[in-house]
């Protein structure tokens, strides 16, 4: 049977071929997908690999997560299917942006 794994924080230069080499050393890799936008075709830092033998997958995960690509340490785990009827799990609110979107923003006519 075959296994599909998750490929987190990929470098961004990543394309399939080389998603698919990455994990060449634990089996054949039957499928390897890097994840993009429809627009612009630029990678989305992620992806998925299915590998055909579950030993050789459940070493890629144990060797390959958190190893160091390009500068970069990729995450590697078990793809979860999509399941709609389950609640997606809830994250903690990230505030960002410019200046964490707080303060005032001066202009030419505001005295400093």
């Amino acid at each position: 049977m075959s296994k599909k794994l998750y490929v987190g924080n990929l470098p961004f230069s990543t394309g399939n071929e080389q998603l698919a080499k990455l994990f060449s050393a634990y089996g054949e890799a039957s499928e390897a997908t890097v994840i993009a936008f429809k627009n612009t075709g630029k990678s989305k830092g992620f992806g998925f690999v299915t590998l055909t033998d579950d030993a050789q997958a459940e070493k890629a995960i144990q060797e390959m997560n958190g190893k160091e690509v390009e500068g970069r340490k990729i995450v590697v785990s078990e793809a979860q299917p999509f399941d709609p009827d389950k609640p997606r799990e809830r994250r903690p609110f990230r505030s960002g942006g410019f200046n964490d979107g707080g303060g005032r923003r001066f202009s030419r006519r505001d005295d400093y």
